[in-house]
């Protein structure tokens, strides 16, 4: 497990003004550099839209740290929406309730 934890690996890029855009896994491995990271783009500028499209992995850690991203651009006086969900976090944001917070669609064919 050790050796799955060396190589995970999350890093963001901007490919353009308004899109922070998220790569690599984003597990519990890497939510706590992510969001050092995240926060420092985001203070690099003020993106609209955090694109987790590049997200290979996520677990609640990385639910964890879109959330904290999300919060960190709110308090800076913008939003972040969230587009392009992992369909493994969009349900899990959904069953956590907190989709309508990061302009997360509902997961669709989920069962009620």
């Amino acid at each position: 497990m050790a050796g799955r934890a060396r190589s995970a690996v999350v890093a963001f890029a901007r490919p353009d003004t308004d899109t922070l855009a998220v790569a690599g896994v984003l597990t519990f491995a890497t939510a706590a550099r992510a969001l050092a990271t995240g926060r420092q783009a985001l203070a690099e500028g003020r993106p609209t839209r955090l694109d987790l499209a590049g997200v290979t992995r996520a677990d609640s850690a990385g639910l964890a740290c879109v959330i904290a991203l999300a919060a960190h651009a709110r308090a800076a006086g913008s939003r972040l929406a969230v587009v392009n969900w992992p369909s493994g976090l969009r349900a899990l944001a959904d069953v956590c309730d907190v989709s309508a917070l990061l302009a997360a669609p509902p997961a669709a064919g989920r069962a009620a």
